[in-house]
């Protein structure tokens, strides 16, 4: 099942590349943005709640598809590429097995406990 799912998350990843590729911004925008999802760790500076919230945000594909029609609605690329964005950094970090946090540590995810065999 996990290589299963893993196969799914890299189907979405290239996805989010291909949604990328027709929103007409350059490519090397997209080399430096991808990561910039990552930001969101910066609220396990304060404590493991603020850290899985603000994690949580910046990784859940549901924020990064409202964002993406949100964006589409207004005719407002910009908002559509930070949804893309979000999106694919997302599946890039689910494939690694980075999953959504939960407030108990860094290490808790709803892919279950990173670093630890799962099956």
């Amino acid at each position: 099942m996990k290589n299963l799912l893993k196969l799914e998350e890299f189907a979405m990843f290239v996805l989010g590349i291909f949604m990328y590729g027709l929103l007409g911004y350059p490519w090397w925008l997209f080399f430096v943005l991808i990561l910039t999802p990552d930001l969101g760790m910066l609220g396990y500076l304060i404590n493991e709640k603020a850290g899985a919230i603000g994690y949580n945000i910046f990784h859940h594909k549901g924020v990064a598809i409202l964002l993406y029609f949100f964006g589409m609605y207004l005719s407002f690329p910009v908002i559509e590429m930070i949804g893309v964005i979000l999106f694919t950094h997302s599946s890039m970090d689910r494939i690694f097995g980075y999953g959504l946090k939960y407030d108990k540590g860094f290490k808790y995810t709803h892919l279950g406990e990173i670093g630890k065999k799962n099956g």
